[in-house]
This record gives C-alpha cells, structure tokens and sequence, in this order.
C-alpha cells in the first residue's frame, strides 16, 4: 500500500493506492483561506498539518498499516518563513496572492537573467517576489527569516524532520534555473537569500527521509520512507500517465490549469505561460494557469443565495442560452495567463431585466471554460497543440460543465479514474516509485471513464462569445488599475 497526500488550498486529501496500483481508499480535511487586505490570501502552516493528520487517519487503519511509502503533492509557490527554530513567522502568503506586483518589476531589474534562469517572468504569485515584499514591508521578520518554505514541504518538516523539496515544485519559486535543475544563485541573491536558506533539492521519485518515529506511531504506520513528490500539478500529472510529450490534461480545482508534458524546456514567458521540472527525471512541462476557475462557482454559489455548486450547476441547466446571456470575467483573485495581471478584476456583463440566477450561472460556467481556452491558445502559440484533453480536479466530476468546456476548447475531454484525487494519486504513484522503481510500469494512465466530444453548435456559439470575451478585458484592463 502506498500513501499519497496532497496539500491543497481548500483541504487536504489523502488516498491509498494498492500494490496493483489501484485506488484503495480517499479522505480530505477542509481548510480556510484568510484575506487580511487587498489581493492578499494567506493560510496558517500548521493548519496544514492539523489538515494531513485529519486526513490520513480519516483512513482505515489496517490499509495504514500496510503503507510502504508515502508521497507528498501540494499547491505551489507558498511563502514559508522559518525562524531558526522553523517555526513560522507569519502565515504562508499563497499562490493566488497579489500584493507583490511592484517587487516583480524589482526582481527583474536586479536580475535582468530572470526569465532565461527561470523559464518565466516574475508574477506577483510566485515566491521570490513575496520575499522582496516581507524584505520591503516586514524587515524585522525578513532578518530573522532563516528558512522558505513551500506548502507541502512545511508538512514534509513535520513529518520527517527534513528540509527538502521536488525540483518540479521549486520551479515555481523563482529561484530555481529550471533547465539545469538547480538552485540558482543569482536569483537567489537578487532577494537578499543564499542557497542556506532553501531545502535540499530533489527529483520527485527520490526518498528525502523517513516519518518520524512519533508521527508513524500516530498514524498507525512503520517509519516508512517519503518521497519528494511533486508541485500538485505536476504530481496529478503522474497520476494521470500525462508524461510523455505531448500529453496533456486540464484541472479544475481552486484554479485551473492547462498542463502539456514536454522532453526539454519550451519557455515562453512574455505570454504569461509557465515552463517548469516535471515531477519525474529529465522531463518539463508547460503550463498555463488561470486563478480562479471552480472557485468562482463556490463564489457565484454564496452570491446567489444557493446552497453549494450542485445547485449552481442545476440552476445554470434552466438558463436561456442565446446571446443575452450575460459574459463573466473569472478574474476574482486578478489573472495569470495570458494577462499576467494582479489587478484584474470579476465582471458580469450584459445584464438586463431578464437576467435572473440561472443565466449568471451559467455565465459564470462558460467564464471559466473561456479563460481556459486562452490558456490553451497561449499554448498553441509556444508550440503545443494537444488533439485530446484529460480532464482532472474537483469540478472534472461534472457532465454538464464538462460538455461546456469541450466546446469552449473545442476538443475531447477524457475522463479517467482517480481524476479527480489526481495530484494525491500521483503522490501515491511517486511513493511506489521510490519503493519500486519501473516508472513505465507504474505509470501508466488510469482507465477511461468516459468521453465528452464537442458539439458543433455549442462550440460556433463559443467561437463568437471568445472574441467577446477578450475585448472585454482588453477595453477595461486600464480601469482594473485603480483597483486598490
């Protein structure tokens, strides 16, 4: 049995894969997101670790006690500050975070190689710049910042004693030359940091330590080996079998993100895309990723007085469809590909006397599947273009956004067993490997599920409401500005 943990930014999710590789058992812990401020979002480190014990034990205990290894996914780019005790010095400032637009102007000046070390253009999300924030705005706890720490690797702390990460995950920092696979010096020292102050690097299969003798009691567990794991992206990547290039899949979780698996670095970062480390040796990927994408249903959930997302898609199957329907920009937390915009702001338009809950709805729907077709045609222009598309994440479990995406992107959707675990699954395939080895026999995709195909009409009906779309942020881009 193998143990895969995923620290998202909603719960925490734990699964039990077999020694056949199959799906054993699942369970998750909610957690809460704090906004303090304008474009801030921030999570309390040892909430994770109340979360991943929640999780694990929600597990039966005699498939705990067969667990071979264990493997760690989590969201990425996490600001953990640690003191010399590591323990932290203010909450962990998170991916969908903004405040650090101006520090990645700073960031780049300092370091005018940023983009060709890293593959990327400094984005407000990232670590790095939230470093330069911490420096500028809380200097008493900058100097007494000995270590950073992502998500996943907070938890990894706790349960092993270890300071280590995955080299896919510490793509996402800024600090890392993605190409050569290794700390980076020059981004380093362009945030006032050494290479003292981060974790020991590693490929996503390789054991980084062992649970704790107190923590593997706990959980009813030998003093098992961890894996390094991955970046949830890349980790869902490895549960999906989307490794090879060329393949892709599409998450719907808190955000969403297009993922294409590549043989070498494929950077192109003056469009907002990503290019980081697979989670598995001598591979990349590139990625484009839109902040707010099933969050914007919990949101539209709670604004329209509905009891969850089940009654939101429900209510959005009673929309009128023609071209009153109003256009909703997903931008609640600003934007990353292709706008690259902390700013950016949510917008329904097109409203009229006849709008009502069900057509805000499914705008809010069709929002979502829009700013993932400009994260797909970001991709195109860097090189890739995918023919089919695996789905994975939370809201993959819908048929109905489901047939609404296929046509938004004008591709097949795949769905496969595990889709929607699929970066804890992948943590779990990546514990296997550290125990096993045989990546092209651990590795393989999960079976099919069920196919969503495009329907001609809907996907003429998106071809028109796309171009809408993009005019529409282009026309208000200047007054997201002022936003404070």
């Amino acid at each position: 049995m193998y143990l895969g943990i995923d620290i998202g930014t909603s719960a925490v999710k734990a699964v039990l894969l077999d020694e056949e590789g199959r799906l054993r058992g699942e369970g998750s812990a909610p957690m809460s997101v704090s906004r303090p401020g304008p474009l801030m979002s921030e999570q309390d480190p040892d909430d994770w670790w109340r979360a991943t014990e929640a999780a694990v034990l929600s597990l039966p205990a005699a498939d705990r006690r067969a667990v071979r290894a264990v493997g760690l996914a989590g969201q990425m780019h996490g600001a953990t500050l640690l003191d010399d005790a590591d323990r932290p010095l203010r909450p962990a400032i998170l991916w969908n975070d903004g405040r650090s637009g101006a520090e990645c102007r700073l960031l780049e000046e300092a370091e005018p190689g940023t983009r060709r070390i890293t593959g990327n253009a400094a984005m407000a999300g990232f670590t790095a710049p939230k470093l330069l924030w911490v420096r500028e705005h809380e200097p008493d706890l900058f100097q007494r910042t000995r270590t950073v720490l992502l998500p996943k690797d907070y938890v990894r702390l706790q349960m092993t004693g270890e300071k280590a990460t995955d080299v896919s995950d510490a793509s996402g920092t800024l600090w890392l030359d993605v190409e050569a696979r290794t700390w980076s010096p020059a981004m380093l020292a362009a945030t006032g940091l050494g290479v003292d102050a981060m974790p020991r690097l590693h490929e996503g299969p390789e054991a980084t330590g062992t649970l704790r003798r107190t923590v593997a009691a706990r959980w009813g567990m030998d003093e098992v080996p961890v894996a390094a794991g991955g970046g949830d992206n890349a980790a869902a990547a490895v549960g999906l079998g989307v490794v090879d290039p060329g393949d892709c899949f599409l998450s719907l979780g808190t955000s969403g993100v297009c993922f294409v698996a590549t043989d070498r670095l494929h950077a192109a970062p003056d469009n907002g895309l990503h290019a980081f480390c697979h989670a598995l040796p001598g591979r990349w990927h590139q990625m484009s990723v839109m902040l707010s994408a099933a969050a914007c249903l919990d949101w539209a959930a709670a604004l329209l007085g509905l009891d969850d997302v089940p009654a939101l898609l429900a209510a959005a199957e009673q929309a009128r469809t023609d071209r009153s329907l109003p256009i909703f920009l997903p931008y609640l937390s600003g934007e990353r590909t292709p706008h690259a915009d902390p700013h950016a702001q949510g917008v329904f338009f097109g409203m009229t006397a006849t709008t009502g809950a069900p057509e805000l709805a499914l705008s809010v729907l069709e929002g979502v599947a829009m700013g993932l077709r400009d994260g797909l045609d970001t991709i195109a222009a860097a090189g890739s273009s995918p023919e089919t598309i695996t789905m994975a994440g939370g809201g993959s479990r819908s048929s109905f956004w489901g047939a609404i995406i296929a046509a938004a992107l004008d591709r097949p959707l795949v769905f496969r067993e595990a889709g929607a675990v699929g970066p804890a699954f992948g943590a779990a395939r990546l514990a296997r490997l550290c125990v096993e080895g045989h990546a092209d026999a651990v590795i393989q995709p999960p079976a099919v599920t069920g196919i969503e195909e495009p329907d001609a009409g809907r996907a003429a009906h998106f071809a028109e409401r796309q171009q809408r779309f993009r005019a529409l942020y282009l026309a208000l881009q200047p007054h997201f500005r002022g936003r404070p």
